[in-house]
This record gives C-alpha cells, sequence and structure tokens, in this order.
C-alpha cells in the first residue's frame, strides 16, 4: 500500500476550492499528492502550476480534467486513484454551478442540480469505498442546508432518508420545477436552498449506514458549512461583504477538520460550521429570498 497521502479537491479553479487546494498542499508532506479537479484544462493546469509555485507549497500537485456532472467520470476517477494510490485519504466535494439573481431560477435548474447534488452523490457512492481508514469525506455545503429552511410538507423525503430516497426527491423537485408545480408543493423558488438540504441529507444518509466503522478506524465523513465567503459566485448576492471572510480564511477551518487528530462523533455526519455541528432540525424557510426570485 502507498504510504503517502492523496488528497482531491472538485470545483478547485478558484475561490474556497482553490484555497482549500493550496492550505492542503501545505499541511502536507513532500510526498503526498493533492489532486486539483475542474471542468476546463487550461484553467486546471493553471490553477496547479500557481498553487505549485506559493513558498508554502510542500505536498505534489497535479491537475485532472474533471467535470463532475459526468457521473461516470467520477466513478473513473475513483477507481483510478484505488488502482494507483491503493485509495485516497481526504476528498472535499466542492463543486458549484454559478448562478446570478437575475437569471431565472427554474431555467438554471438542471445545471444547478446536475452539479450541486447528482455530482455530490456520486462523489459520496464512489469515494467512500475507496476512502482510506483516517480518511475525510467532506461536502461543501451552508448553513442553508438544515431541514427547517424547507415547507415542512417537504421534510418527509429528507428526514431519515436513504442515498436513493435522497435521489429521488431531488428528481422529484427537479421534475416539479420543469412542470411549474414547485412551489404548489412547498418548494422554494431560491435553488439554493433545497439544493443544500438536500447535500446534507445525502451526507447523513451515507453516514448512517458507516457510522460505527467509520468511528472506529478514525474516519470522518460530514457536510461543511465556511460561512460568508467573498467570492465571484456569492458576491453577486451581497450588499454587504463586511463580515465576509476570504476563501484563504474560510478554508482554516474545514483543514483544521480534516488535520484534526481524532474524530469528534458529535460532527459524524452532521453539517459542520467552524468545528460544530448545526442542528439539523433548525432553521425557518427564507420567504424574503423567495419573494425577491419570483417573477
Amino acid at each position: 500500500m502507498n504510504a503517502s497521502r492523496i488528497a482531491l479537491v472538485t470545483g478547485a479553479n478558484q475561490g474556497l476550492g482553490r484555497a482549500l487546494v493550496e492550505g492542503l498542499a501545505a499541511r502536507m508532506d513532500p510526498d503526498d499528492l493533492v489532486l486539483l479537479t475542474g471542468r476546463n484544462h487550461q484553467r486546471v493546469t493553471d490553477a496547479a502550476d500557481a498553487v505549485r509555485r506559493l513558498p508554502g507549497t510542500r505536498a505534489r500537485v497535479e491537475g485532472r480534467v474533471l467535470d463532475v456532472t459526468d457521473t461516470d467520470a467520477i466513478a473513473r476517477l475513483a477507481e483510478d486513484l484505488q488502482v494507483r494510490y491503493a485509495g485516497v485519504d481526504f476528498v472535499v466535494s466542492n463543486a458549484v454551478a454559478r448562478l446570478l439573481p437575475e437569471e431565472s431560477q427554474a431555467g438554471r435548474a438542471d445545471e444547478f442540480i446536475d452539479v450541486s447534488n447528482a455530482a455530490t452523490h456520486a462523489v459520496l457512492r464512489s469515494f467512500t469505498p475507496v476512502l482510506r481508514p483516517g480518511g475525510r469525506l467532506l461536502v461543501v455545503a451552508s448553513s442553508l442546508g438544515t431541514l427547517g429552511h424547507l415547507d415542512p410538507r417537504l421534510h418527509p423525503l429528507f428526514d431519515g432518508a436513504s442515498l436513493e430516497q435522497v435521489e429521488y426527491a431531488v428528481e422529484s423537485w427537479r421534475g416539479a420545477v420543469h412542470n411549474g408545480t414547485a412551489q404548489e408543493a412547498g418548494w422554494p423558488v431560491w435553488l439554493n436552498v433545497p439544493s443544500k438540504v438536500a447535500q446534507v441529507a445525502a451526507v447523513r444518509a451515507v453516514a448512517a449506514e458507516r457510522r460505527e466503522r467509520d468511528l472506529a478506524a478514525g474516519t470522518l465523513i460530514a457536510a461543511v458549512c465556511p460561512g460568508m465567503v467573498d467570492t465571484a459566485t456569492s458576491r453577486p448576492w451581497f450588499s454587504d461583504f463586511s463580515q465576509a471572510q476570504s476563501p484563504a480564511r474560510a478554508a482554516d477551518a474545514v483543514l483544521d477538520l480534516i488535520f484534526a487528530e481524532r474524530v469528534d462523533p458529535a460532527l459524524y455526519g452532521e453539517l459542520v460550521r467552524f468545528g460544530r455541528p448545526l442542528d439539523w432540525e433548525g432553521g425557518t424557510p427564507p420567504v424574503e429570498q423567495d419573494r425577491l426570485l419570483t417573477p
């Protein structure tokens, strides 16, 4: 078995993903490998080259083209890492589709769901089997990923659901968006809300099946909320960024979770923000955001 540690970050060309790669490369050892992934070959190559040139970089950094909407490509990459390196130690599922406030939420639903949700399901399904003992698999979500942000009618779709049931709920939501019945059924207009809830529900589903053996091996599967981050994706949505973190600062809390010496059982399978689990039942539906986005 290869003794070097292997890390992988999706959506890593810029923003938080890029900062996570930089932090991993700075904290890992020279024999370790960090894979920076994205769907555009040139941007992946340029980003990996830039990280390698940073003064604090210690680990090896390689760029890999990965379009997360291609779930077969995710499975092939996981299989390749298993064959080449006998698994992977750190996986951060970070890819997200950029959406602007003036764009149609319904019109962008397919891309948004494919990038944020179908890809998350594929990462969980493909990479948990190749995660080495003591590894970390984290899905970047947000505080909107708590159940209380959804209409109570939708809670049974996600609370205590299996991964297959979460996938079914997501596809039901997609269908409702397309046939114009989403709001009638209680789905928020703002895609980010059900998307994040579904991401966290998917993590909880996979973690529920693996909890005992993962905790015994010191392995962590969790969703993470990095807080407000000043990135090109988030900036159009907020008028006040005075409290926003830089990507590098936001990455620190996630990296601390990755490199923690022991796994806190209270964090396993949960949505974690700054080292603390958020209440799965918490939150209230963002009525004002929906009002602003409704045509």
